[in-house]
C-alpha cells in the first residue's frame, strides 16, 4: 500500500435513517481517515424504531457497482455488511472471487437492532458456503453466531469460548465473537481467534440506547484500521477503543424516539 490515504470499499445495505449500514459505515470510514467507497445491495425504509421496508438492488447492478468501483479505485480493504438475500450473496461471492481483496471482512448481519430480519434463511446457507471461507475476517455477535453455527446461543463468557472452534471450522481466516449481548454483565467481552490463539477484549458497557449500528461501525473501522496497516489484533483493540467512546458520546446527538446511532465523529465535532 502507497503512503497515500487508504481506500476502503462497504457493499452493504443503505439506512435512510443514517444510524447504521452504507450511512455508519462511510462515517466511519472518514472519522478513522480512509477514503470511503460503496456499493449498495439493498436500500431500507428505516429509522431508529423500525424497518418499514427493504427494497434489493438487482444483482446485475450490484455487479455493475462492484466492476466499475474496482476498474478505476485500488481498494486496499472490503468491507461486508447486509445483504439480503441469497441471489445478492452469490453475486458479491463471485465478484469477490475475481477481484480479491487484499482484506475482507463480512460483519453477517442478520437481525436489526429493532428485531426486524435483514437476512433472508435461504440465504445464511449461501454465506455460510460462499462467502465466508473467502474472508478475512467475520465478525458474529452472539445471536448471529448461534445462528451461523446451529449450536445454542452462547449466554457466558465461556460458552463464548466453546464456540470458536466451530465458528473457525466456517471457514474464514479470522473469528471476532462479539459479546455485547451477554445478559447481566458490566463487561462487553469481545473474543478474536486468530493465528492459532484466542485475544480476549474488554470493555465497561456503557448505559445508554444508543446503540443503533454499532455492529456496523465496529466491523468498519477494523476494515479501516487494516487498510492502515495495523494487525488484526491491534486494528479491533483499537477499533473496539474508537467504538466505546462513539458510544459514550452518543448523547451529543438527538436522532429519533427508538435506539439511536453512536456519535461517529465525537473526536472531531469538538
Amino acid at each position: 500500500m502507497s503512503t497515500n490515504i487508504a481506500n476502503v470499499l462497504t457493499i452493504a445495505g443503505s439506512d435512510s435513517g443514517g444510524g447504521a449500514g452504507i450511512q455508519a459505515d462511510l462515517k466511519t470510514f472518514s472519522a478513522l481517515g480512509v477514503y470511503g467507497a460503496s456499493v449498495i445491495c439493498a436500500l431500507t425504509a428505516q429509522n431508529t424504531c423500525e424497518v418499514r421496508d427493504v427494497y434489493p438492488v438487482p444483482p446485475a447492478f450490484i455487479t455493475a457497482q462492484m466492476q466499475t468501483v474496482f476498474d478505476d479505485i485500488q481498494i486496499d480493504a472490503v468491507k461486508i455488511g447486509m445483504l439480503g438475500d441469497a441471489a445478492t450473496v452469490h453475486c458479491v461471492a463471485d465478484q469477490l472471487r475475481q477481484l480479491k481483496p487484499q482484506w475482507l471482512v463480512l460483519d453477517p448481519v442478520m437481525i436489526a437492532k429493532s428485531g426486524d430480519r435483514l437476512l433472508a434463511n435461504a440465504a445464511v446457507e449461501v454465506l455460510r458456503t460462499e462467502l465466508i471461507p473467502q474472508a478475512s475476517l467475520i465478525t458474529p455477535n452472539l445471536p448471529e453466531a448461534a445462528v451461523l453455527t446451529g449450536l445454542p446461543e452462547p449466554d457466558s463468557v465461556e460458552s463464548m469460548y466453546a464456540i470458536m472452534d466451530a465458528l473457525m471450522a466456517l471457514g474464514a481466516g479470522a473469528v471476532l465473537l462479539k459479546g455485547g449481548h451477554l445478559e447481566n454483565s458490566q463487561i462487553c467481552h469481545d473474543l478474536l481467534a486468530v493465528a492459532g490463539e484466542v485475544h480476549h477484549f474488554q470493555a465497561p458497557r456503557i448505559a445508554t440506547l444508543n446503540t443503533h449500528g454499532t455492529g456496523c461501525s465496529m466491523a468498519s473501522a477494523i476494515t479501516a484500521l487494516l487498510a492502515r496497516g495495523k494487525t488484526l489484533p491491534e486494528a479491533v483493540a483499537e477499533a473496539k477503543h474508537w467504538l466505546s467512546g462513539a458510544i459514550a458520546a452518543s448523547s451529543q446527538l438527538s436522532v429519533g424516539q427508538g435506539q439511536g446511532p453512536v456519535q461517529h465523529f465525537y473526536q472531531l465535532w469538538r
